[in-house]
């Protein structure tokens, strides 16, 4: 199985674009704040709901006839489009610097700590892979 078909590195790869989309669309709201008439706008926030419950049912092996048997649902993979925008909605009110600052702050500790999500699950798989 390649790397790139495990779930949850999909999950935190499109984790990672999102947050770099929600940079862009951050950064041109603090462009714009002298802009007459801009108003502030924000990405919608990802939702994983629906990706998670296919991947919590779990394929597993009926091994011992006193095992329960799992109720298994459809094979599931965690697509991701690239080509796929997100949906920029306006928040109704204009540029805040203070607003903005913060939530730039707030969405670069959040990339940050998908990153190193990513990286740490990396390490786990050559690990029990062997590579290290």
């Amino acid at each position: 199985m390649p790397i790139s078909d495990i779930p949850i590195l999909a999950m935190l790869r499109e984790r990672m674009k999102w947050h770099q989309t929600r940079q862009q669309v951050l950064a041109e709201n603090v462009a714009n704040a002298d802009t007459p008439g801009y108003q502030a706008k924000d990405i919608t926030p990802l939702n994983f709901e629906g990706q998670l419950r296919r991947v919590a049912a779990l394929d597993l092996d009926l091994t011992n006839p006193g095992h329960i048997i799992a109720d298994t649902a459809e094979e599931s993979q965690f697509a991701t489009n690239d080509a796929a925008r997100y949906e920029i909605k306006p928040r109704g009110n204009s540029v805040s610097h203070e607003d903005e600052m913060m939530n730039v702050a707030t969405n670069q500790m959040d990339y940050e700590a998908v990153t190193q999500l990513y990286t740490h699950s990396l390490s786990l798989i050559k690990l029990a892979a062997g590579k290290e």
